[in-house]
């Protein structure tokens, strides 16, 4: 059996697949473990970069239901909370990475797919995507962070619309609204997809870092707590060698 998660680290970018074309990339307790695997490789190769995508026509329609029906009562249980886990400890390895996070999606996006989506940096959706929760359509709860992130990226008002009716939205919707960084025509993904990550892989990785957490904490933070955050953020990001580095650079610029 092939393995359900592969990674591939080129030029300090790390590519991440999900491999379950057949079963539309739907997350079983192998799929979640293997993206844990990846996370966790991902901190160890201190990648500059990490790319997400899904193989065959979806990028992926949220958890296994064959897998699960295969479980009852408390057995059922105790398996979800083991894919979960599994699940939400690769969420917070990738949050931890100074590494930005690319998700390439294309086709059905669904359940923890959308959780996957939304917890990227940068979400490039090809233009045949299409965003559905599906957790309440089958009586479940939502899963993969979904409740975190949704709302902070579409409002709660609109997050709740979504959770609860499973209105389906196309790509262009999707980005109109913040759930994904842009659209592109499905020949052209791959292509952006790679420039971007190029992009960034050769960036100030650790600045980088730093933004995103900012961008994290700055939700929940009142704004005087923030505003310090922000000041000793910036401080060490000068005399970090990188700062001083891209300053140097700046100036010589300027002097041509």
């Amino acid at each position: 059996m092939s393995e359900p998660v592969t990674l591939d680290v080129r030029d300090g970018v790390a590519h991440v697949r999900l491999r379950r074309p057949d079963r539309g990339n739907a997350i079983d307790l192998a799929t979640a473990r293997g993206l844990l695997a990846a996370a966790t490789a991902c901190q160890q190769h201190r990648v500059r970069a990490v790319v997400l995508r899904g193989a065959g026509r979806s990028f992926c329609v949220g958890g296994d239901l064959r897998e699960f029906a295969s479980f009852e009562g408390d057995a059922l249980a105790r398996h979800l909370v083991e894919v979960t886990g599994a699940l939400h400890a690769a969420l917070r390895a990738f949050a931890a990475l100074d590494a930005p996070l690319v998700a390439a999606v294309h086709g059905a996006v669904a359940g923890a797919g959308v959780g996957l989506a939304a917890a990227a940096d940068l979400t490039i959706a090809a233009d045949d995507a299409t965003f559905v929760c599906a957790y309440t359509g089958i009586g479940y709860t939502p899963d993969a962070g979904v409740t975190w992130t949704l709302p902070r990226l579409v409002g709660p008002k609109r997050a709740l619309d979504l959770l609860l009716t499973n209105r389906r939205l196309g790509a262009r919707e999707a980005a109109e609204i913040g759930l994904v960084s842009r659209v592109v025509a499905l020949s052209l993904l791959d292509g952006e997809v790679e420039r971007v990550a190029a992009a960034l892989a050769t960036g100030a990785t650790a600045a980088f870092g730093a933004t995103r957490r900012l961008v994290a904490a700055g939700l929940s933070a009142d704004l005087d707590a923030h505003l310090d955050r922000e000041a000793e953020a910036l401080a060490a990001a000068a005399i970090s060698p990188e700062g001083r580095a891209g300053v140097a650079a700046f100036l010589n610029r300027r002097k041509e």
